[in-house]
């Protein structure tokens, strides 16, 4: 294996960003606030019931919605590469705790396939459909803001009256731990919908706190991913890869290519219309080629 360093640049790109709180703290609202005001086209997968529809026509914000009930790994990353597919520049994830503890989530898909298997061995089936599911999110071709429940805890606090009040105070959130390493930009929100940054890519951020965080936020976040070295896109890759000037020499070179530059997780739609990745694509289409070139040869 060659290895080889190459001076460092920064790419212009979308945010990923990932919203922690407590119900009743503007998780939903934040998130479609930020959505309208970095992207012309949203697009929200709704986990709750169809609950970002009251959001509707709402600050003029308008947006297509799907209301998924099952939330395993590998849907959802069907459901990104529709998105894909469908252009969506910002999309709203409302909310990722229920691909962890929702019907068909990771807890259950791990607690069905152990039971069959060794101590453990449901975690690793699904590790990879996780991995490939958190690829899909961080390559997705347009902003993401995702949002994540906290547990809450009732505490007794004495107030500056000198009376007893019960305060909820939010604990961890509803996910695997460490999953919010990969975001640009995480953020903690409180029952006043104040957002404290816990974590951030982008300097002017670090450790602010910020009122009802909105437009304001999202302008100096697009001025920032905008400041950047352009890269090729998701739509740009699929093309290449569905050329019909393309051979299995030069689709190895594709997907050796993708590798490097960390997308054969992105969510895309195939040569039918069909959800997939961009490294399957690629892999499929090299296979594909190869299998006619034989059976040509072998006919000759």
């Amino acid at each position: 294996m060659i290895v080889e360093f190459t001076p460092a640049t920064r790419a212009a790109g979308h945010a990923r960003i990932l919203l922690c709180g407590p119900p009743g703290s503007g998780k939903t609202y934040t998130a479609l606030a930020l959505a309208h005001s970095l992207g012309s086209r949203v697009a929200v997968v709704d986990t709750q019931h169809g609950s970002a529809s009251w959001y509707a026509g709402v600050n003029g914000w308008a947006f297509d919605t799907l209301k998924a009930s099952t939330f395993s790994p590998n849907s959802l990353v069907e459901i990104l590469g529709t998105a894909s597919g469908r252009e969506y520049d910002a999309l709203v994830l409302d909310t990722w705790s229920s691909y962890w503890e929702g019907a068909d989530g990771m807890l259950e898909q791990v607690d069905r396939r152990g039971r069959s298997g060794p101590y453990n061995s449901g975690w690793k089936e699904v590790r990879p459909e996780e991995r490939r599911m958190i690829e899909a999110l961080l390559t997705y071709p347009g902003h993401v803001i995702v949002t994540l429940r906290s547990k809450v805890e009732h505490v007794i606090e004495v107030n500056e009256h000198g009376r007893k009040e019960v305060r909820r105070v939010a604990l961890k959130p509803i996910q695997r731990d460490g999953v919010e390493h990969d975001f640009d930009i995480v953020g903690d929100l409180d029952e006043r919908n104040a957002l404290t940054v816990s974590k951030t890519r982008f300097p002017l951020l670090a450790r602010e706190l910020i009122d009802r965080p909105g437009a304001e936020l999202a302008e100096l976040v697009g001025e920032w991913l905008a400041d950047g070295e352009r890269r090729p896109t998701v739509a740009e890759y699929r093309d290449r890869a569905l050329s019909d000037e393309q051979t299995p020499t030069t689709l190895r070179e594709l997907y050796i290519e993708l590798d490097r530059e960390l997308m054969l997780g992105a969510p895309t739609l195939d040569g039918d219309g069909n959800p997939t990745v961009l490294g399957d694509l690629v892999a499929n289409r090299g296979r594909a080629l190869q299998a006619a070139a034989e059976a040509e040869g072998g006919a000759a």
